[in-house]
C-alpha cells in the first residue's frame, strides 16, 4: 500500500480527546495502512495487515483500540501481544501518548521484570495490557490478569509470535 485515499483522522468520527492526542503526537493525515485498518477495526472486524516499517502500523491498531475503550468499565478490554520487551515498551508509550487525554490506563508487562510489580499494578484499573506472550500467559494462568472480558486482541509482528520459538 502506498497511495492514500485522501482521508483525514476526523473522517473516522473519533473522540475529541483521541484526536487531540493524535495531532499532538504529530500525525497529520492517516497513512495508507491506517486508512485501511482503522475503519475496519472500528467496525469490529478482524484484520490481518502487513506493511513496511515506518508506515504507521502501530498507530493503525492503537487508534481504534483507544477509541473502543470504555473507561467506565474497570477491566482489561484490550490485549496487545508483542514479541519483545523493547517493542512492548515502545507500543505502550505510544498508547499513553496518543491516549493521554482519555483517562485510559495502560500497563506494560514483560518477562525479566518483577512479577510482584505486575500483580500490584493489576489491583488498580487497567484497560489496555501490552506484553510478551510468556508473561501474559503467566499472569493469566495464575488468575492474576483476568482476560475474560477482553474484547480486543492485537498480535503485533504475528509472524514472530506464531513461530515455534513462542510455543508454550
Amino acid at each position: 500500500m502506498t497511495a492514500t485515499k485522501g482521508h483525514e483522522f476526523e473522517d473516522y468520527c473519533l473522540q475529541r480527546e483521541l484526536l487531540m492526542g493524535i495531532f499532538e503526537k504529530g500525525f497529520e493525515k492517516p497513512s495508507p495502512i491506517q486508512e485501511d485498518a482503522i475503519p475496519m477495526m472500528l467496525a469490529g472486524r478482524d484484520i490481518l495487515a502487513r506493511a513496511k516499517n515506518g508506515t504507521g502500523k502501530t498507530a493503525a491498531f492503537i487508534i481504534p483500540c483507544l477509541e473502543k475503550i470504555d473507561t467506565s468499565m474497570n477491566h482489561i478490554q484490550c490485549l496487545i501481544l508483542v514479541p519483545t520487551r523493547e517493542l512492548a515498551l515502545q507500543t505502550s508509550a505510544i498508547c499513553k501518548e496518543v491516549g493521554k487525554h482519555m483517562d485510559i490506563e495502560v500497563m506494560v508487562t514483560t518477562g525479566g521484570t518483577n512479577l510482584k510489580d505486575d500483580i500490584m499494578r493489576l489491583y488498580n484499573p487497567v484497560h489496555i495490557v501490552v506484553g510478551t506472550p510468556g508473561r501474559i500467559h503467566d499472569l493469566s494462568d495464575k488468575k492474576i490478569a483476568d482476560l475474560g472480558k477482553c474484547t480486543m486482541i492485537v498480535m503485533d509482528e504475528a509472524d514472530k509470535l506464531l513461530s515455534p520459538e513462542f510455543q508454550i
